[in-house]
């Protein structure tokens, strides 16, 4: 259930991604604030997984992996468009963002952005802030689910190309893996309230 804060000011919306590697602890962090936050910070969840556990399909094979990543940012836009147009919204917190399908796509920067009819620093513009959870390390508890099949090498070398990805964001913040993940979890939980208005805290 979600905080009230008691604030009825309209806030100008923020997007703030949440991104790293398979397994970085991106889920456990948004499960902890939707817990605290009120009803001006709206979660989006992991588009990825939505189009995975509803169906689409997941093979190899280019125009399938180019499809893939085609469909996840047209609703990943399309989330962050309603998002935003939401009278209630200060903070909108996005569980990966669109420049997170570079790090998937068969091809060249270039070819995804012009595939995707976009640029670079138009998708940069779209986010106030972009936080990096660094994928745990096998030694750090790193595991691989149905969802999340690649193995512990797998995961630090998409979170490598997920890292050179946002590197041109002004506001990118990168929390390391470490053995204990709560405090890997505090760290991105005060970057995250630091974004919400002070009203809404």
């Amino acid at each position: 259930m979600s905080a009230s804060c008691g604030c009825d000011v309209n806030h100008t919306p923020r997007l703030v991604v949440l991104t790293g590697g398979p397994g970085a602890g991106k889920t456990a962090v948004l499960e902890v604030l939707a817990q605290h936050a009120c009803r001006h910070v709206l979660l989006l969840p992991e588009v990825a997984s939505i189009l995975w556990k509803g169906g689409f399909p997941r093979k190899d094979g280019l125009p399938l992996r180019r499809a893939s990543q085609r469909a996840i940012v047209r609703v990943q836009h399309e989330l962050q468009r309603y998002a935003i147009e939401e009278p209630t919204t200060a903070l909108v917190v996005c569980d990966r963002g669109s420049l997170d399908g570079l790090a998937y796509w068969p091809g060249t920067p270039a070819e995804y952005f012009d595939d995707l009819d976009t640029t670079e620093d138009r998708e940069l513009a779209r986010y106030a802030s972009v936080i990096h959870l660094q994928s745990a390390a096998r030694e750090h508890g790193y595991f691989s689910t149905a969802v999340r099949p690649e193995s512990a090498e797998q995961a630090r070398e998409i979170d490598r190309k997920i890292l050179e990805a946002w590197s041109h964001h002004p506001h990118r913040t990168v929390i390391e893996s470490e053995p204990d993940f709560l405090r890997k979890l505090d760290k991105a939980l005060v970057l995250l309230r630091a974004q919400i208005p002070a009203c809404c805290r």
